[in-house]
């Protein structure tokens, strides 16, 4: 007798059971499910935030926001999820691209409010931070949207990001960096300003 183990959904039975899953609007309370894994499958999110299956791009807006709204983060792994299915993905970068966001107050009670390439919005602070790698020689931004999920901060917002900084010390280091949601968020010792 073989083992039974989970058929792989299609992405219509995918699409199908997270709609029925996702009532209200945004993204579903995926972190409550525990659904057995049923593999991957051939769909990836490219560095530009562009969402692909079986190499053709998703069209479908509606589509993506869908989708989006059931992806969650495991440790490394990307994973679409709903009550019954979890299927991993391919996530080039980040699942979510930040193309602008808007400012509110001023010094300590400054915010800076983040929108992504779907319309996600994310209030960086405590609870969604701001980091900033180095790819190569080049800044990578990225700021955390929900749960695990980041956003990569694009190049023009990036520098209106950056219009913002102060310098602050940390541990007897001046960092230039940017405050939103009562956190100051360093992204370079000052130092290396140039």
């Amino acid at each position: 007798m073989s083992a039974q183990f989970p058929v792989k959904p299609s992405v219509n039975d995918l699409a199908a059971t997270a709609t029925a899953a996702v009532k209200q609007r945004g993204p579903a309370p995926v972190h409550l499910w525990n659904p057995p894994f049923c593999g991957n499958i051939d769909m990836r999110i490219a560095r530009d935030g562009t969402w692909f299956h079986e190499g053709g791009p998703i069209s479908r807006p509606a589509m993506v926001k869908l989708f989006s709204s059931i992806l969650r983060k495991d440790g490394d792994a990307y994973f679409l999820v709903t009550p019954v299915e979890k299927v991993g993905i391919i996530v080039e970068d980040a699942p979510f691209v930040a193309q602008d966001f808007t400012v509110a107050g001023s010094g300590a009670d400054q915010t800076l409010t983040f929108e992504t390439h779907i319309g996600e919005t994310a209030t960086a602070g405590p609870d969604n931070p701001i980091r900033v790698g180095i790819n190569g020689e080049d800044p990578a931004p990225y700021v955390t949207i929900r749960a695990n999920l980041e956003a990569k901060i694009d190049r023009k917002t990036f520098y209106r990001m950056v219009e913002l900084g102060e310098e602050q010390l940390i541990d007897g280091t001046d960092w230039f960096g940017v405050r939103s949601g009562g956190v100051f968020f360093p992204m370079i010792p000052a130092s290396d300003l140039a």
